[in-house]
């Protein structure tokens, strides 16, 4: 049967009498029945990633693509007078991330999939995600986003384990979703929750009672946990992951008829980051029971386990107080407790790598650096800063633990699906094979002099941006000129990324042009991301950037110059559409403060050129194009680790030495922002930036400022600029996630 004949059987009649519904429920059902046909891949060793994040995006046109019928379904659908896009839009996108990690989980199990190696994520089936983000009154708010509805790209199956807590006892229920490879094998996630969710407890945007644990276990994904109830859900959360987690593993391997003894020979278990750390004590519990003593159960799962660290920040390197640990884990603390005091203390006699510390707080991370067999970052600078400085007790006793996996991204959503204008062009200019060996898109140099060549490219970025300052126009309202500069910064609202720093060009470059100064061309900063619900100076900043948003779009003497976007509930759908616009890619985070960054490799892939400082990935995307093809400014990842540790910055010297720093300041509680915005929130923002500014703003923003101005006038040397954008796309293929996971499976996995 052909496919426009399946399509019509699954929907009951002609495509011409079908509305969009319709046509998703079909399209999902026709990628269900065709994934069924691929059988799960198998291999000797088999790979369970665990991540308290899964930002898959949307799945529908990702799974059409990699059974490779998209363009044939989009040819029906277009013969019949239908849209794919359409039909795309009308699917719900999956709430299970908030960022970076949950989105190179994703990446992840495209390519273990793609790679034809046996692999399947563990995580959470959170019913609604983080949060929406909404926009009132310049403020950011918090409601529940709902995902969950039918039809659905989740299969429920009888998959079930008793997860036993220190008050109760909870059954689990595990969701499926395939992992199709692109032209190759299937894998899966498995989400996990539980039959007694109540969604109707939340009330107030967010707001539920965080102690009726089998109404509200799986509600959210990082619930606010700035009191104890809520640190308590967070730990009922991670267990709940790891025990099905554990569980589920030893099923499959005694199903399998392994011997338990033997476990690293046939699995491999990543922890991504340190959310699912409990795993380790968990898996030695259950090994236990299954007879094996406990010096051998620890033997077996150091052997079996692997770390990421994702981060040098403290605050996400997580320690848990012991009382609550034995309130909701008591059956975990005599393991702990004996990696701890039984191995560790009579090993070592430095505190700083004891699990349990003096003031008897669990360190996650460091039971995932003692009894795993290795720990990994993300990129070549973040895994040096981890070796040298955060971590080098650690990697003064294993120094052959340590390696680094720099991050990638899968190229089948982020240019396949998100720029098939781009994807065609390529395709005409070095052949197909580059989608499956991104190394090759390299070939791409020989066109550096192409002119044809370089105006086609410049064609699909300017198709690209008219195709997003229409969609920002149908979808909120906001026009903006796509013949301007499109500056684009979109990641997780956090005072170590900067959004600050730019949202201070802002004022810089409007106090210019107020100044009479026209910029040499019209430039447009587009922002997107959310901030924790308790990250009170985050959402400061979003404030700060709304209140600009309306005094700069409503001033016709600035507006045509500058202007100002913050996209809201930005997510992977609309990603898919920023990218492949951007001009400009705003990376600017605190060198040092950056693990890797995959939004940078994004936006190089799909033409823009990076305005960066020299960290995490960013130096090594500077290595792969040269300092020609990238804007880098501010202080070296080494002076800022030394200002850190000297106390050698003051942010208020910065203000008082510097008219125009100073001039920027003072314009938060200025009289233009204050008739706008909540003036106690433009003060603590302001005051902070002035008194602390923890992550070093005003150390780099002269230097931010004048290398953004020279960007933009490079911007109208449009051959150069070009040739840039070439270089970068061609540059690209090094952060392809296939190449990251055969990194993985050659120094770690050993899967095959």
């Amino acid at each position: 049967m052909n496919l426009e004949n399946q399509l019509e059987e699954l929907l009951g009649k002609s495509i011409d009498d079908a509305d969009k519904n319709e046509l998703y429920a079909a399209c999902l059902e026709l990628v269900k029945r065709r994934s069924r046909e691929i059988p799960l891949t198998q291999t000797r060793k088999k790979l369970y990633y665990i991540s308290a994040e899964f930002l898959t995006g949307k799945q529908l046109g990702k799974n059409l693509i990699n059974l490779g019928i998209y363009d044939d379904l989009s040819r029906i659908l277009k013969n019949h007078g239908k849209s794919m896009q359409a039909v795309e839009e009308h699917e719900q996108e999956p709430s299970l991330g908030n960022g970076g990690l949950g989105r190179l989980a994703a990446c992840f199990l495209d390519s273990v999939a793609t790679l034809n190696l046996s692999g399947d994520g563990i995580g959470l089936r959170y019913h609604f995600g983080l949060f929406k983000q909404e926009f009132k009154d310049h403020k950011q708010f918090e409601i529940p986003d709902a995902w969950l509805s039918e039809p659905s790209i989740l299969e429920k199956t009888d998959v079930s384990f008793p997860i036993v807590f220190g008050n109760r006892t909870v059954y689990s229920r595990m969701y499926n979703l395939d992992v199709i490879g692109y032209h190759t094998g299937r894998n899966q996630l498995h989400l996990f929750d539980i039959d007694t969710i109540d969604e109707s407890i939340v009330h107030d945007g967010i707001g539920f009672d965080k102690k009726d644990i089998e109404k509200n276990l799986t509600l959210f994904l990082y619930p606010d946990d700035s009191d104890k109830d809520g640190q308590l859900l967070r730990i009922y959360q991670q267990y709940f992951m790891v025990s099905n987690a554990a569980q589920l593993i030893i099923k499959e391997q005694k199903d399998q008829g392994h011997d338990l003894r033997k476990l690293a020979d046939y699995v491999a278990i990543q922890i991504n980051d340190t959310h699912p750390s409990m795993v380790i004590p968990e898996l030695i519990r259950l090994l236990i029971l299954e007879g094996i003593s406990f010096r051998d159960a620890v033997g077996i799962v150091t052997n079996t386990c692997a770390y990421t660290n994702h981060t040098i920040l403290a605050e996400a390197l997580e320690k848990w107080p012991i009382s609550y640990l034995s309130e909701v884990v008591p059956q975990l603390m005599p393991i702990i407790g004996g990696l701890d005091w039984g191995i560790v203390c009579s090993q070592h006699d430095n505190p700083e790598l004891n699990i349990i510390d003096k003031d008897q707080r669990v360190h996650m991370a460091r039971i995932d650096m003692h009894y795993g067999h290795s720990i990994n970052g993300v990129a070549a600078l973040h895994t040096e800063i981890l070796k040298n400085q955060e971590l080098r007790h650690f990697n003064s006793i294993y120094p052959a633990k340590f390696n680094n996996k720099t991050n990638g991204i899968t190229f089948r959503r982020w240019i396949l699906h998100c720029n098939p204008e781009l994807t065609a062009l390529i395709d005409t200019l070095i052949g197909e094979h580059w989608k499956q060996d991104a190394y090759q898109l390299q070939d791409l140099q020989q066109y550096f002099n192409d002119y044809h060549v370089l105006w086609q490219l410049e064609k699909v970025k300017q198709h690209n941006k008219e195709r997003m300052a229409k969609w920002l126009h149908d979808r909120e309202g906001i026009d903006i000129d796509p013949e301007s500069i499109f500056d684009v910064q979109v990641k997780r609202m956090h005072e170590y990324k900067r959004q600050q720093m730019n949202a201070l060009f802002i004022i810089y470059e409007y106090l210019r042009i107020k100044d009479g100064q026209k910029p040499v061309h019209p430039i447009t900063v587009i922002f997107g991301g959310k901030a924790a619900p308790a990250y009170t100076m985050a959402k400061h900043v979003i404030h700060l950037i709304l209140c600009l948003q309306e005094l700069i779009n409503n001033d016709p003497e600035v507006s045509p110059w500058l202007k100002v976007v913050m996209i809201r509930n930005y997510n992977v759908a609309k990603s898919e559409m920023v990218i492949p616009a951007a001009d400009i890619s705003e990376q600017i985070s605190l060198a040092s403060k950056e693990a890797s960054g995959t939004g940078n490799m994004k936006f190089m892939l799909n033409g823009a050129v990076t305005l960066g400082t020299a960290d995490g990935a960013n130096v090594e995307i500077k290595d792969l194009v040269g300092r020609e093809n990238i804007y880098i400014f501010g202080r070296s990842s080494d002076d800022v680790i030394r200002l850190y540790n000297t106390n050698g910055y003051h942010a208020k010297e910065y203000y008082d030495r510097s008219q125009s720093i100073r001039r920027c300041i003072d314009f938060i509680t200025g009289p233009e922002l204050s008739a706008i915005g909540d003036i106690n929130a433009l003060a603590a923002l302001q005051d902070n930036l002035k008194n602390k500014d923890w992550f070093m703003t005003l150390l780099d923003l002269e230097s931010y400022c004048n290398v953004k101005e020279t960007m933009i006038y490079d911007y109208l040397n449009r051959e150069k600029w070009k040739r840039m954008m070439l270089v970068n796309i061609a540059k690209a293929g090094f952060f392809s996630s296939d190449r990251t996971i055969e990194d993985y499976n050659r120094d770690i996995w050993h899967l095959r």
